[in-house]
């Protein structure tokens, strides 16, 4: 089965449990025809893609995509002083009615490949530059370079028809006003946040910035001369700014300003990064500058030093004591859950030192997080499922259902999701967007924490880029050779606590379907999409029920006082960090002074 969005919804998310038969047809992908007219043949040339070369001198550059290959981030590199304001290319899903053309511009891999090197070996790159190479050509160089003039940050690039010529496929520009209404302005932005006013950085203008590369869909490495070194890096800075969904980006502001530092937590901002909004007149915050760490992500060099016999026991320990007291600062200091517990969100410092970033709050991909934070967001997803023509969506009587539970985990989170922009009150007085993590008391969210701690963990003593082959949501450039929970590197003191800590732990979906290269097929024989759809929807439907058991226990045993948020028995974080100093004093040699 090919990966898709209406993959998403049929196999990937509980909705999968809804699927009937009788809709499979319409999801079928087209069967490769034969004695085809000449007309609408691949030999007649007008149907061939005249090249998948790069132009002799691009004007353009791929850094990435997301947004599961619908969002592609195009640098242009013929103005090296063009301000930054991240005009992303967007593709729709029905943009591509051909499944040749589709084939050839590897549309189902760049579903799951988001890395620059990887990402600009596909056709979609050399597609995308070559039709702005085209629409700039031939409408003047001032065209693009007046957009930054006249429109706002993150405006967006629109191809709503791809074409074997790409001449016919046409560029459309796409406004997003609504953008720049939903960030906070510079004015009383302490009280936005709710933060002491000497707490708030320097405010600088996006016109001193100049970007270099765009890293992650929110995060861009920029240049800002004449302010100094940072850090041992010049004048090189890690830009954090979202073209959509603001919400986040001022509830990791709030939170990193809030917070006490920690050695192993990202610091606070160093600057603001503010433009003046064209409608209004409001100067906003774009977003903010942040230390740049050089040497990138442990989920890429944990391979990488495996592979290579450089990943030495006391190095992983000292990573896991570093990120176990990082998490439980943010726990303990910062007052606050973190959902986003992931090798992508710990970097590494210039001492080879534990980082950890991203305070958004905003959670992982479904099924990623402990199972008592699954079930929540199943019976979201289920509650919130959109009415569409493309998605066959679940019966009313279903979602009610659902929806009375949510409601009585979380009041108000139908509002609380609704929210667009940080400004609008947030019901019952909620910190952030989070409804699953905020549908738990302190202890269940602690409990979740250590959960996901324990998989990062797993990771870091495996030497793993992810605890799970072949994921859905996204490819890496060294992906994992073993899954969670098996063990082949780690001592048995220490699969003992990772034990412990992911108590509670269930099978989960890909345990009977996995990504092969970029389609779904079942794991342990040849299957057709039906096939493939059929075993979702069976294992969706037994997992709701589960779900529904849980959390109705838990209800039960709530009223009547009986419930133990710590329903697993999983050690504290505290308890998770004193156990593995204490493994490192028994390996550690003489010399090495510990690390907390």
């Amino acid at each position: 089965m090919e990966l898709s969005s209406a993959a998403i919804h049929d196999v990937i998310h509980p909705t999968a449990a809804f699927n009937q038969n009788s809709a499979l047809a319409r999801r079928r992908a087209p069967a490769p025809s034969k004695g085809v007219p000449w007309e609408d043949s691949q030999q007649n040339p007008k149907n061939r893609l005249d090249s998948l070369d790069l132009p002799r001198a691009p004007l353009f550059r791929i850094d990435g995509c997301t947004g599961l290959g619908t969002q592609y981030y195009a640098v242009p590199i013929f103005r090296p002083d063009m301000p930054l304001m991240r005009f992303d290319v967007f593709i729709p899903g029905e943009a591509v009615a051909s499944p040749d053309l589709r084939e050839l511009l590897g549309l189902d891999t760049a579903f799951h490949t988001k890395d620059a090197p990887r990402l600009r070996r596909l056709g979609i790159s050399t597609y995308i530059v070559r039709v702005l190479q085209a629409w700039v050509t031939e409408n003047g160089y001032g065209t693009y370079s007046s957009l930054s003039e006249t429109l706002p940050f993150g405006s967006r690039i629109i191809l709503e028809s791809l074409h074997f010529d790409i001449r016919k496929t046409k560029p459309s520009v796409v406004p997003t006003y609504y953008v720049e209404r939903q960030l906070l302005g510079t004015a009383r932005l302490d009280e936005s946040l709710g933060v002491a006013p000497e707490l708030l950085p320097k405010a600088i203008d996006i016109s001193r910035l100049t970007i270099l590369r765009i890293l992650y869909d929110s995060v861009c490495l920029v240049r800002m001369p004449g302010h100094g070194a940072n850090h041992g890096t010049g004048n090189l800075w890690i830009f954090k700014a979202l073209t959509s969904s603001t919400k986040y980006l001022f509830v990791e502001l709030r939170n990193l300003l809030q917070m006490e530092p920690h050695p192993n937590v990202i610091s606070r901002p160093d600057y603001l990064v503010t433009k003046r909004c064209l409608f209004g007149g409001k100067t906003a915050v774009l977003g903010f500058l942040l230390p740049f760490h050089e040497p990138g992500s442990v989920r890429d060099a944990l391979p990488l030093l495996r592979i290579h016999g450089r990943l030495s026991l006391e190095q992983q320990l000292r990573w896991a004591i570093q990120l176990t007291s990082a998490v439980l600062h943010v726990h303990e200091r910062g007052r606050m859950f973190y959902p986003d517990l992931r090798l992508d969100n710990i970097l590494l410092s210039a001492a080879r030192d534990i980082v950890l970033i991203d305070l958004e709050q905003r959670g992982v991909w479904c099924e990623f997080s402990a199972p008592e934070v699954n079930a929540i967001d199943y019976v979201r997803i289920l509650a919130g499922d959109e009415v569409d023509e493309a998605n066959l969506t679940i019966p009313e009587e279903a979602r009610k259902r659902f929806t009375a539970i949510l409601d009585r985990l979380l009041p108000g989170w139908d509002v609380l999701q609704a929210c667009e922009d940080y400004s609008s009150p947030r019901p019952h007085g909620y910190s952030n967007y989070n409804i699953p993590w905020l549908a738990l008391d302190e202890t269940e969210q602690e409990a979740a924490t250590v959960y996901m701690l324990g998989r990062v963990l797993w990771c870091i003593f495996e030497g793993q880029s992810a605890p799970q082959e072949a994921a859905v949501w996204q490819s890496y450039r060294y992906e994992p050779d073993i899954e969670f929970p098996v063990f082949r590197l780690t001592p048995e003191t220490l699969m003992s606590l990772i034990d412990r800590c992911t108590k509670g732990r269930r099978g989960t979906l890909s345990d009977l379907i996995v990504r092969q290269g970029s389609r779904l097929v079942l794991r342990d024989r040849e299957s057709t999409s039906e096939e493939v759809l059929g075993v979702a929807r069976g294992w969706w439907e037994a997992e709701i029920r589960a779900t529904e058991a849980f959390l109705s226990e838990r209800e039960e045993l709530k009223a009547s006082g009986q419930w133990d948020g710590n329903h697993f028995g999983r050690p504290k974080l505290a308890e998770v960090l004193a156990e593995l100093k204490k493994f490192y004093e028994v390996i550690a040699s003489p010399t090495v002074t510990e690390e907390s």
